[in-house]
């Protein structure tokens, strides 16, 4: 059974940063795309950022640059650091594995105040 573990969330002004955790376990980590999503009150979850199984990455949403998603294969773990913090990237940010399988993490909240 595929488990997600996020971690890393927090409250943060505006400006600050954040690095977000997940934890995958159950599945052939090193050959699947990985995925962070977020879902800020009142909107649909949106996909962040990917990353593929030989580390090619996709910012999916017009963060300027200021997210940047990693991955470690030997430690099943995917990352995503998150500098100069908007009140606008409020959210609770998921992790998802496959990056367009079933399978989801319960999720990390950030709060970013102005």
């Amino acid at each position: 059974q595929v488990q997600l573990v996020e971690s890393g969330g927090g409250l943060v002004q505006a400006g600050g940063s954040l690095r977000l955790s997940c934890e995958v376990s159950g599945t052939i980590f090193n050959i699947i795309a990985l995925g962070w999503f977020r879902q800020a009150p009142g909107k649909a979850r949106e996909l962040v950022a990917s990353i593929t199984s030989d580390g090619t990455t996709s910012n999916a949403v017009d963060a300027q640059g200021r997210f940047t998603i990693s991955r470690d294969n030997a430690k099943n773990m995917m990352y995503l650091q998150m500098i100069n913090l908007k009140p606008e990237d409020t959210a609770v940010y998921y992790c998802r594995a496959p990056l367009w399988g079933p399978y989801w993490g319960k999720g990390t909240l950030v709060t970013v105040s102005s």
